[in-house]
C-alpha cells in the first residue's frame, strides 16, 4: 500500500529559541489540536524531550470514536529537528520530522509526515476523502493557532503557509 506525505511550512514571527521550547515541548500539543478531538495526554510528557521518549494520548479523531496513541521521539537535534513515530494508533505508519530553521524576522517551521493508512485497499479507497482532508483540516487550525499565539508573519509571496497533502496520488 502507498505511503503518502503532507508536507506543511509556516514562518512565525519569533527566535529560534521561543519556536524550540513551545514546538519541542509535547504539552503543547494540546493547544495547538482543535478541540473536537478531545486530546488528551495520559503520559509521558513530564520531562524535556529526548530520544527514545513514548508519550501517550487518547485522541477523538472521527465521529467521538477515541483512540489511544503512543508516539516514540526517535531523534532530537537540539533547536534544529526532532522526529516523532507512531508506535501504536490509528495509521499503519506515522513518521512526523518538526524542522525549525531561524529566518530573517522570525522562523521558518517545516512539517512532513509519511503516512500509511490502515485497512489496505478499503483505506486508500477512503483516504482522498476522509483522511487527508481531516489531516489537512488539523494543520490548518495549527497554522491559525500559531498565529494566534505568536503573530502573524509580515506578508508577501513568500511568506504564506504551505500544506500539501499528497490526497491524489
Amino acid at each position: 500500500m502507498k505511503i503518502h506525505t503532507l508536507t506543511s511550512q509556516q514562518q512565525i514571527p519569533i527566535s529560534l529559541q521561543q519556536a524550540w521550547d513551545f514546538l519541542s515541548n509535547p504539552k503543547n500539543l494540546k493547544t495547538i489540536t482543535p478541540d473536537y478531538m478531545s486530546f488528551d495526554i495520559l503520559s509521558g510528557a513530564d520531562r524535556p524531550m529526548f530520544p527514545g521518549q513514548l508519550i501517550q494520548y487518547i485522541v477523538t479523531p472521527i465521529a467521538g470514536i477515541k483512540t489511544k496513541w503512543v508516539t516514540e521521539i526517535t531523534h532530537v537535534k537540539h533547536l534544529e529537528y526532532f522526529v516523532d513515530e507512531q508506535r501504536f494508533g490509528p495509521y499503519a505508519l506515522w513518521h512526523h520530522k518538526h524542522f525549525i530553521k531561524e529566518i530573517e524576522g522570525g522562523v521558518l517551521m517545516e512539517d512532513i509526515v509519511d503516512y500509511k493508512v490502515p485497512f489496505g485497499i478499503v483505506g486508500e479507497m477512503v483516504h482522498p476523502f476522509m483522511v487527508a482532508p481531516k489531516l489537512k483540516e488539523i494543520f490548518d487550525y495549527r497554522r491559525h493557532k500559531l498565529i494566534e499565539l505568536f503573530g502573524e508573519f509580515p506578508s508577501s509571496s513568500e511568506n504564506k503557509s504551505i500544506l500539501k497533502p499528497d490526497i491524489l496520488n
